[in-house]
């Protein structure tokens, strides 16, 4: 782990934007959890997009730096950005300066107009799927939500590359993956030991699984983040709680569901047979359990078809 950094703490101290009243979004307050020293994580409902939640089902983190707020992830909108740039102002005076977009699903990334002081980057396999799918994105969260967007309220970051970066004075490590998404960014922050998993890590709530190249990747890539040893880590989706408690629900289940596919597959079933099954008392309380593992089915079994009876290339 590298050395402590130094922050000034006379900028940290100067007095946030006192709060007169809760930030509401949605006819809901939001809330900024303190996760570690001045890092925060606002967490989304453990629910799919809806009208009744309008799209906040995703996590977003900031952490406040000496020069500036580093904010991860944006939201579902330029509207939910506008109240989470409020609710930021109530916990330092400092502006969001850089915000990190850790993959191409919109509740993650369509609030960066609000942050339009900021700079705003992800991964060059991120920006890509962003650039294609945009669009449809779009109209799938106005169908769910009700709630419109222009084409131009959604704004693409700058390219980043993996590594070892410094945003002002703040130092961080950027992992390139792709297990969830095809293009996740990962950032590990040294100073304070907090892991931010993006949609890599669920907690609490069933994976989603639509965009994954592949499930065993997936596990694979976890495996490598467990070995980061970090405090404590913000999922996408979920609390924060301990890296490894995160990690290792979220490879139970992909390591489940990529049992249940194949088994199934292997015996020249169909998908309704892969469904036919009680999801295990381990995922009980895990929310949309049952959702999720249907659409997984309808989405994966495909592929484990294709593979499994026809030798497709995985």
């Amino acid at each position: 782990m590298k050395a402590p950094f130094l922050i000034s703490l006379a900028a940290l101290l100067a007095p946030p934007l006192l709060a007169s009243e809760p930030v509401m979004f949605c006819e809901r307050p939001l809330v900024a959890q303190l996760v570690a020293e001045n890092t925060w994580i606002v967490e989304g409902v453990k629910e799919e997009l809806s009208t009744s939640n309008c799209g906040h089902i995703g996590n977003q983190a900031f952490i406040a730096t000496s020069n500036g707020v580093i904010l991860i992830d944006s939201g579902s909108s330029p509207h939910f950005g506008e109240a989470l740039k409020t609710l930021i102002a109530q916990h330092t005076s400092h502006p969001v300066r850089w915000v990190l977009n850790t993959h191409h699903h919109p509740d993650h990334f369509f609030g960066n107009t609000a942050f339009d002081k900021a700079q705003h980057l992800t991964l060059a396999t991120t920006r890509d799927l962003m650039t294609r799918d945009t669009d449809a994105l779009i109209d799938n969260v106005e169908r769910l939500t009700g709630r419109s967007l222009e084409r131009s309220s959604v704004a693409l970051p700058e390219v980043i590359e993996a590594g070892d970066i410094t945003l002002g004075s703040y130092p961080l490590t950027l992992y390139a993956m792709s297990g969830h998404s095809g293009g996740d960014l990962v950032i590990m922050d040294h100073t304070t030991g907090v892991l931010f998993m993006g949609d890599m890590g669920f907690y609490q709530r069933a994976a989603a699984t639509a965009h994954t190249p592949g499930l065993q990747q997936w596990q694979e890539e976890l495996h490598d983040l467990r070995a980061l040893n970090a405090t404590i880590a913000v999922p996408g989706h979920g609390p924060s709680a301990p890296s490894a408690t995160i990690i290792d629900q979220t490879i139970d289940y992909l390591e489940w569901l990529d049992q249940r596919l194949s088994d199934v597959a292997s015996e020249g079933l169909g998908a309704n047979h892969a469904l036919a099954v009680e999801l295990p008392d381990t995922f009980s309380t895990i929310a949309l359990a049952e959702y999720e593992f249907t659409r997984s089915v309808m989405q994966l079994y495909p592929r484990y078809e294709a593979r499994l009876l026809w030798g497709a290339p995985q």
